[in-house]
């Protein structure tokens, strides 16, 4: 007779934001190499110059780290960090596909309020980043009305993201069963 696994439990929303945080922190580094390598390769002298194009290739450098971890662990570094993994209705690692519909969906975290400030034609700073932490304060919420307590994004693409705790090191079990 074999016992029934645990069903995963829902990291709570402020624990997400905790490692969208996190994962920020990460992707500053990400950016700014990118952004090193591409304005060597290019020979930028201004920022303005090639503006289109360096967005361009963070987007793509960015989704590369996104949908290979994801596709690959279930997980970034700061989710491994904040023990939380991605599942597909499967219970394993999204493929590749539902790992890059994921990365794109999750943009509703930021376009929308983007698309507000453009919309009306804010050009302040502090406008733009008030009405973008509004937005992604309202989207934060929404998770709040599923069931699940699962993000939109996450609905859409059939994923979930769930607790998840490190299998013990190899060498912890091998000692235990020794004495």
């Amino acid at each position: 007779m074999s016992i029934p696994s645990p069903v995963p439990t829902v990291p709570g929303v402020w624990r997400r934001i905790a490692c969208l945080l996190y994962e920020g922190v990460l992707l500053f580094g990400i950016v700014t190499l990118t952004g090193l390598i591409y304005g060597a390769l290019t020979q930028q002298r201004h920022a303005l110059v090639g503006l289109h194009g360096l967005q361009a290739t963070i987007f793509v450098v960015v989704g590369v780290y996104f949908v290979g971890f994801w596709s690959r662990y279930g997980q970034t570094l700061a989710m491994r960090t904040w023990r939380m993994k991605i599942v597909g209705p499967d219970g394993q690692p999204p493929a590749f596909g539902r790992a890059l519909a994921r990365y794109l969906l999750a943009w509703l975290w930021f376009l929308p309020a983007l698309g507000t400030t453009a919309a009306a034609g804010l050009k302040s700073g502090a406008a733009a980043t008030v009405i973008t932490l509004a937005g992604m304060v309202a989207y934060a919420l929404v998770a709040r009305l599923h069931p699940s307590r699962q993000f939109l994004h996450d609905v859409l693409c059939r994923t979930r993201l769930v607790h998840w705790e490190p299998a013990p090191p190899p060498a912890a079990a091998s000692t235990a069963a020794a004495r």
